[in-house]
């Protein structure tokens, strides 16, 4: 069984979309995206569940012409994926079919959709799924976390990691040694490190207690010195900051 998701920034042309999906009974959900942005938001969440996960996706019907990110883009994304979702192109357009291909899309839908044509690419993607390389899927390493460097692929240690910094759906984990960029919320992260002594200061900050220096009061605002860098706390996170650092001195 596939689970879908349809991107399509016309409305009806979306809600038709789902309509004949739902009805295929090779797919066991479907559901949609307004612009490839938003797509690719429900992605990363997907592969961050993992293959098995409540969230998981195993195709992508992909409208091409939409503002901002257009659908050649977001596929061109998916391709430096580790295990990217499965792509069928369902356009209005029939110039796009070669770039379509050299990406690796698995059918190439002209609008108005076919019921009959669009069960062929379900048919395809179906069979694709079912001949692919089982991978088995791991308990995430509670003490590592993965990243991406030129290619590689390296664990860092958590108790490394200093603090956490917001970049949209992204996160920028900061150590002693350098810095990386990974495919995870800020908000995701608060809650897995919650355990593990990692506090939200701010919007876009998650610290880890036993990495803070020093705490400084300045004319009511409050600020934390993380291994040599200073960083801001908000308002409504400061009372919860000063306990947790009280507890930890007195403990």
């Amino acid at each position: 069984m596939l689970r879908a998701l349809a991107v399509d920034d016309e409305q009806p042309s979306l809600e038709e979309l789902l309509y004949l999906l739902n009805a295929d009974p090779r797919i066991s959900s479907a559901e949609g995206a307004s612009d490839a942005t938003e797509a690719l938001r429900r992605i990363n969440r997907a592969l961050e569940s993992g293959p098995g996960g409540p969230e998981a996706i195993d195709v992508v019907f992909l409208d091409i012409h939409m503002p901002g990110l257009d659908g050649l883009d977001l596929a061109r994304l998916l391709t430096g994926f580790a295990s990217p979702p499965l792509v069928v192109f369902v356009t209005a357009h029939e110039g796009f079919a070669v770039q379509a291909f050299d990406l690796k899309a698995v059918d190439y839908i002209l609008k108005p959709v076919r019921r009959e044509r669009l069960a062929e690419a379900v048919r395809r993607a179906a069979q694709l799924q079912d001949t692919a390389p089982r991978i088995p899927v791991h308990e995430p390493d509670p003490d590592h976390i993965s990243v991406e460097l030129g290619g590689v692929t390296r664990f860092v240690a958590v108790e490394d990691i200093t603090h956490v910094e917001a970049h949209g759906d992204y996160a920028r984990l900061h150590t002693a040694q350098g810095s990386h960029l990974v495919r995870i919320p800020l908000s995701t992260l608060e809650e897995r490190w919650r355990s593990r002594g990692f506090v939200r200061i701010h919007r876009r900050h998650l610290v880890a207690l036993r990495h803070i220096g020093e705490l400084r009061l300045d004319a009511g605002a409050v600020s934390v010195l993380v291994d040599s860098v200073e960083l801001q706390v908000s308002r409504r996170h400061a009372r919860e900051l000063r306990d947790l650092l009280m507890r930890r001195t007195t403990s």
